[in-house]
């Protein structure tokens, strides 16, 4: 009742008594008889010392106590692998419950939000890249690689490849002149910000691809909001794309499912109209700061479109209707129990202008933050 009398040798004693019980019980069964007698006498021996309250003696007893637990209970000759280990998985558990369940590490792969959240981005040079020390910066930071691919043969591009490396890492391997080239950037990036395709044709010593490519916005998504609620009008939501017809999916059919990261335009039962910039939801403009960065046509947003934007070889845009709000008196009502999802780069965005809804079973969470690179668009998504 009033530990806090008891002196320090006593409690010391008491908790290795309890120690020695539980090593008793753990063991009992692996030990010898002779082992576990030997060993609970010496227990009996520090409880008696402790009742006859003779500091000495529990010293004494308590010291061979110990003796006898290192030596009946060697720690074996691995123990510091094995505790390395088994921090190591519980770490690895942690983090698959963590992804699994409140946040998940996500890449964006297009420009599909830009501005609001950047793909991967290449940025034509006429300079060299830099230094090895500014690259090694730039990259850690801003999450930049630099390339510079010279052509030393005379030829055209043929067989553009894409490729992955330990399943992380992609590259776009071609040859032009009769030698082989491997770029780290996707296939697409390097034909539509370098202009490196197999209509060109290379000379010794000219420049195929040079300069710079950011890339793409790496966020957390939060998987666990949308279990108490439903997404709300502006929220950044990321989803996949299992049984809806989106163009990678009809182009494979049997493919894998992918995620896409959109704006929620509209919720179920809501009737959505587009007059380009503006988004109009159940009569109304669109309202919330999201929509209204957009519909402002201003610091890169260009509105809200009826239309997909292509360009000729020779640089002129055209315009394609989309499949769905394909002009400013075009409605369309939102199915119960689904999202319609609309990219804040509208113009060139594939979302469910072009292919619909989006079910409710598909959402996997809510885009929360941009974590890396550390741009202007790092912290929480707006």
């Amino acid at each position: 009742m009033f530990g806090f009398f008891t002196p320090r040798y006593a409690s010391e004693a008491r908790e290795l008594l309890k120690s020695a019980r539980k090593l008793l019980d753990y063991k009992k069964d692996l030990w010898s008889g002779a082992t576990v007698a030997d060993f609970e006498t010496q227990m009996r021996k520090l409880d008696e010392a402790v009742a006859r309250k003779d500091e000495k003696a529990v010293e004494e007893e308590a010291k061979r106590l110990d003796q006898l637990a290192g030596q009946y209970s060697p720690p074996p000759s691995d123990a510091g692998w094995r505790e390395n280990c088994e921090v190591f998985l519980v770490a690895i558990i942690v983090a698959l419950g963590v992804r699994t369940y409140f946040l998940q590490p996500f890449t964006i792969p297009t420009g599909s939000m830009q501005p609001t959240l950047n793909g991967i981005i290449g940025h034509p040079t006429k300079s060299p890249p830099p230094n090895i020390l500014k690259r090694i910066a730039t990259g850690l930071l801003m999450g930049r690689g630099y390339i510079n691919v010279v052509c030393e043969a005379d030829g055209m591009v043929t067989q553009m490849e894409e490729v992955k490396n330990l399943f992380i890492f992609t590259y776009t391997r071609f040859e032009c002149g009769g030698q082989i080239y491997s770029v780290h950037v996707p296939v697409d990036t390097l034909y539509h910000y370098f202009h490196v395709d197999a209509t060109r044709k290379y000379h010794k010593g000219d420049i195929i691809a040079r300069g710079y490519v950011d890339a793409g916005d790496h966020v957390f998504v939060d998987k666990l909001s949308y279990n108490f609620r439903t997404p709300a009008r502006g929220d950044v939501f990321v989803f996949n794309t299992k049984n809806i017809q989106t163009q990678d999916n009809r182009r494979n059919p049997d493919g894998p499912s992918q995620f896409y990261i959109k704006r929620v335009g509209g919720l179920p039962n809501d009737e959505l109209r587009i007059d380009p910039p503006v988004l109009y939801q159940n009569g109304a403009r669109a309202q919330g700061f999201g929509y209204e960065r957009v519909m402002a046509c201003k610091n890169g947003y260009r509105g809200y479109s009826n239309a997909a934007e292509f360009f000729n070889p020779d640089g002129t845009p055209f315009y394609r209707p989309m499949n769905n709000l394909i002009d400013p008196e075009n409605t369309i009502r939102v199915p119960a129990k689904s999202y319609f999802a609309l990219g804040d780069n509208s113009f060139h965005s594939s979302d469910s202008r072009d292919w619909g809804k989006v079910p409710q079973q598909n959402i996997m969470g809510r885009g929360l933050l941009v974590y890396w690179p550390f741009n202007s668009h790092w912290g929480l998504i707006k």
